[in-house]
């Protein structure tokens, strides 16, 4: 729970990757060079939000436990306590998965 001793700043979220596909449906086991770049993550911790011109809150567009589409590049290398944990930018992600 080290991301819970970090908190995001404006308008910033804290994801952590999906772990990659290491053997597919029919049950063969992918080596490392041609698993793809996970882009679907969790959230795991959001900023307050960033303030328009006008000086207003606007609030982040996605909640702790969401799971999100992430770009397939950017964000920020972030380890806590030996973990991978990624910082992204509201605008940046691409869109979120509904249940």
């Amino acid at each position: 729970m080290a991301f819970r001793k970090f908190l995001p700043m404006f308008d910033r979220v804290l994801v952590e990757r999906l772990a990659a596909e290491t053997v597919t449906k029919g049950g063969i086991m992918l080596p490392e060079k041609s698993q793809g770049k996970v882009l679907q993550a969790t959230v795991v911790a959001v900023g307050p939000g960033s303030v328009n011109q006008k000086g207003d809150l606007q609030p982040i567009s996605v909640k702790i436990g969401e799971k999100v589409l992430l770009p397939e590049y950017g964000g920020t290398k972030v380890i806590l306590d030996n973990k991978d944990y990624f910082l992204f930018r509201d605008a940046d992600i691409l869109g979120k998965y509904v249940d």
